[in-house]
């Protein structure tokens, strides 16, 4: 965690994924972020995995370091307080991020009429407000399509909820975005965030849109090639398997060298009149003729043989592993790596806890710090936010329209 947004504060009413994700960003470079839930927890509390003792571990993750107040969002005077969270005065208050349908107590217009210079980030599924989650916008936008072995006609989902992640990281961005026009203009409003618009933005990003536009075709299964360039998995002569990617020059001439096929190589590029050094494309066109090569040569080595045969030759390549693997025996993901973090958690557990995934050079990293209870931080909330007198307090806790340090 580190502090360079210190002193901004953003009001979270959400659940699952995207928006919390966002949350969690801007609360790792230092903001404040104080979530409310419904009494007993939202959608998302008890969302797997889950530990032994039924504590969500997702919940437990995506919540890091931030504050809590439990409200019974039911009643009148629940969302009352949930209205008054959010339009709280402050120069660096006035944020509210959401993934909450457009309409009801939660609407931009209805916060505004409140404070007028709020910031709402909403993220949604489809840009029309129908309900959409990752993997049914995943398979609108065709990418099962394209997953899987060659040849089956069986869609393939993916396990990453990857628009749900860069919806996350694409809200945080937009949100500062706004934030520094605010703090220019005096102005706020309201940022829609779909699923949907994100997932075919970014594949037109990508090119996909104008590849398909242009060629009139869906671009095919290829299983574990690499589209457009030589990448494929490769198995060792003990068994293990490999990824080995080769997008530019050096990764190229750096693998021929490394697996010393090169006079093969340049018996096949004379017979087809082509370079493989310096074009990426002629390497995937021609993948049938070179993935032999590469596949018989990396087949003669052990898996502990490769790093001092791929490394020093700038090979880009890497062994499958499960991440239970990955994490007890790679380096790179292990105590030794600074983003990581052993943290006792709210669940009764102790384990690494990512921080901020990116590194500010020269800037001292914070530990980052568990998940609260649902509720943990009611009572100062509502004294340090809406300024509340305990006798306040105590009497929203005997109506049961508050409550505090909830377990699941």
């Amino acid at each position: 965690m580190y502090r360079i947004l210190e002193g901004l504060r953003i009001i979270e009413g959400a659940s699952f994924i995207a928006a919390p994700s966002c949350g969690l960003h801007l609360l790792q470079m230092g903001a404040q972020v104080i979530r409310f839930d419904d009494i007993g927890g939202g959608p998302d509390f008890d969302r797997w995995p889950i530990a032994p003792n039924g504590r969500s571990l997702y919940w437990e993750g995506l919540n890091k370091g931030k504050k809590s107040i439990a409200i019974d969002l039911r009643r009148p005077e629940g969302r009352e307080l949930a209205v008054r969270l959010v339009t709280a005065p402050g120069k660096q208050s006035g944020i509210f991020l959401t993934n909450f349908p457009e309409g009801g107590f939660l609407a931009h217009e209805k916060l505004a009429a409140q404070r007028q210079d709020l910031i709402t980030v909403r993220v949604m599924g489809w840009a029309d407000g129908t309900p959409a989650v990752d993997y049914t916008v995943n398979s609108a936008v065709g990418v099962p399509a394209m997953t899987g072995p060659v040849g089956s006609s069986v869609p393939v989902n993916h396990v990453l909820p990857a628009w749900d992640l860069m919806a996350g990281a694409y809200a945080a961005f937009a949100l500062l975005a706004m934030e520094r026009q605010r703090a220019a203009t005096g102005q706020g409003g309201e940022l829609k965030v779909p699923l949907s618009d994100l997932a075919i933005a970014s594949l037109g990003h990508l090119g996909q849109i104008a590849e398909v536009t242009i060629s009139g075709q869906d671009r095919p299964r290829m299983g574990n090639d690499l589209n457009g360039a030589f990448g494929r998995d490769f198995e060792t002569a003990d068994g293990a398997r490999v990824m080995i990617v080769a997008l530019t020059p050096r990764q190229w001439t750096g693998l021929v060298a490394a697996l010393g096929i090169g006079a093969a190589v340049a018996a096949i590029e004379q017979e087809l009149g082509v370079s493989f050094d310096h074009d990426a494309g002629m390497r995937f066109v021609h993948r049938d003729r070179l993935f032999p090569l590469v596949e018989a040569a990396v087949r003669l080595r052990k898996l502990p043989d490769l790093p001092a045969l791929f490394n020093p030759a700038g090979v880009c390549w890497g062994p499958y592993q499960t991440l239970g693997e990955a994490l007890a025996g790679d380096p790179r993901f292990g105590p030794g790596n600074p983003v990581l973090h052993p943290v006792d958690h709210a669940s009764g557990y102790r384990y690494l806890t990512p921080g901020a995934a990116g590194s500010l050079t020269g800037r001292a990293r914070g530990v980052p710090t568990r998940a609260p209870m649902l509720g943990e931080h009611t009572d100062e909330v509502l004294a340090d936010i809406l300024g509340l007198s305990a006798s306040e307090i105590g009497a929203l806790h005997d109506h049961g329209v508050v409550a505090n340090r909830m377990e699941p």
